[in-house]
């Protein structure tokens, strides 16, 4: 009876010791085990929300990419010249491209090449820009009815939240924000330059979207962002130009070179 007990002890004694290390796991592939927290990880990488079949998905990732290892290991084919010389250039490849990026995050582009860059996106914010609302229907005579309660006293932003066709503004009663003459289709800019604030086009405004009635909030010059406020998308868009990278690129090797005891 005695030993009996002892046995059942040590049954839930090896339970209780073993569950908390089981937890910690994601998953056991021919004994061989598979952290819970490289599971977390490649979750949280593919940007797609925490849930159980995005879990159950990942695992079986890490399954396959286990049994491919195992198996790799089991045919000898990573002991291969040819295999080894493959691997030794990816992780060369993978290295080269990790110091490029992070010699460009910490000096690669430089305050003068921004304040260039700076200027040139300035350069683009002539003009004026104009603050609009509209009301899109599907019928000529739908717009002309607007147009008439409109100049009856109807507010035409309750007009638009309840008539307005138009998904992206009709909640908003019809507000388009500041927009300029260019990002408008031309029917509509077209019309709209010639409103002055608070005045609503008279006749409806035909587009590839429908019948519109425009309404000018207001309207200003175009003034450019801050330095600062677009240093981060300068910054960007320089270091994605492909000449702009093999210069810096060369130039890296160069201070490399220079720094080198080459015998």
């Amino acid at each position: 009876m005695l030993k009996t007990r002892h046995l059942i002890f040590v049954g839930i004694a090896s339970i209780l010791i073993s569950a908390p290390t089981f937890a910690q796991n994601a998953v056991i592939v021919n004994g061989k085990a598979i952290p819970k927290a490289q599971l977390d990880r490649l979750v949280q990488k593919s940007g797609q929300p925490d849930n159980p079949q995005v879990r159950d998905q990942a695992r079986e990732m890490l399954v396959t990419k286990e049994l491919i290892l195992q198996e790799a290991d089991k045919r000898g084919v990573t002991q291969k010249e040819s295999v080894r010389e493959q691997l030794e250039q990816s992780r060369v490849g993978i290295l080269v491209a990790a110091v490029f990026e992070d010699y460009v995050e910490k000096e690669g582009v430089t305050e003068a090449e921004l304040k260039v860059a700076y200027e040139s996106v300035k350069a683009q914010y002539t003009g004026k820009e104009y603050h609009v609302e509209h009301i899109l229907v599907e019928k000529e005579s739908d717009a002309k009815a607007i147009i008439a309660q409109l100049k009856a006293g109807s507010n035409f932003e309750e007009i638009a939240k309840a008539k307005s066709k138009d998904p992206g503004s009709a909640p908003s009663g019809g507000d388009l924000g500041w927009v300029t003459e260019k990002s408008l289709v031309p029917e509509f800019s077209k019309a709209m330059v010639q409103l002055k604030p608070g005045q609503v086009t008279d006749k409806p405004v035909k587009s590839q979207f429908g019948w519109h009635v425009i309404k000018m909030m207001d309207s200003r010059d175009m003034k450019a962002p801050s330095f600062d406020e677009l240093k981060a998308q300068l910054k960007q868009m320089i270091a994605s130009d492909q000449n702009w990278q093999k210069a810096k690129f060369s130039e890296m090797m160069q201070k490399l070179r220079a720094k080198a005891k080459i015998q």
